[in-house]
């Protein structure tokens, strides 16, 4: 084994100037606030959304899909876990009979005043619709709702797209931040 290291960003947002309207979501979308019986939903998504992602790497729970139910168990057995900034997103169409889940966002309460959005994620054959937009003015939203005046991320460095985005959004980069990654040679 040997130990390598991953930059990401911690990126922050300013609640208390942004204009926290969502666009409308493309037919055949719709958001869902949080719900306990919706936590399978929200840890396939997390699954199908990183498993073959960078993050994988950096956070190997992300790569198994019981990895990302106990994480989505851990969030929200937190006693800082905020419900409010906590969404899925579903998709039906008049073909379909069955929903199909597809965005993810989670959100934690990380200082008196200061959100923390946790796990992003839209699955790939949705992405590029505005689903990341609609998951955070909706978990934005719900911190501001909460009193709290900031929100945070982070973000993989490797993650262009994702940096794009959230810079778009209104999002500052504030600092790196490293995190150690364990490599294991082929068995």
């Amino acid at each position: 084994m040997s130990v390598t290291w991953c930059k990401r960003y911690l990126m922050q947002i300013d609640l208390g100037r942004m204009n926290l309207q969502s666009r409308p979501l493309p037919d055949g979308y719709r958001l869902l606030p949080w719900q306990p019986y919706l936590l399978e939903h929200h840890a396939n998504v997390k699954f199908e959304s990183f498993c073959n992602e960078i993050d994988a790497h950096v956070f190997p729970s992300l790569a198994e899909r019981d990895g990302c139910r106990m994480l989505m168990k851990e969030i929200t057995r937190r006693g800082n876990f905020i419900p409010a900034s906590t969404w899925l997103v579903a998709h039906s169409s008049p073909l379909q009979t069955e929903i199909e889940y597809c965005g993810t966002i989670q959100g934690l309460k990380i200082q008196e005043k200061e959100g923390s959005i946790q796990n992003v994620g839209v699955i790939p054959r949705h992405r590029g619709r505005g689903l990341v937009n609609a998951l955070l003015v909706a978990a934005l939203n719900g911190f501001r709702d909460q009193g709290l005046e900031r929100a945070s991320l982070e973000v993989t460095a490797q993650n262009r797209d994702a940096i794009q985005i959230y810079l778009r959004f209104g999002f500052e980069i504030i600092k790196p931040v490293f995190k150690s990654i364990e490599i294991y040679p082929d068995r």
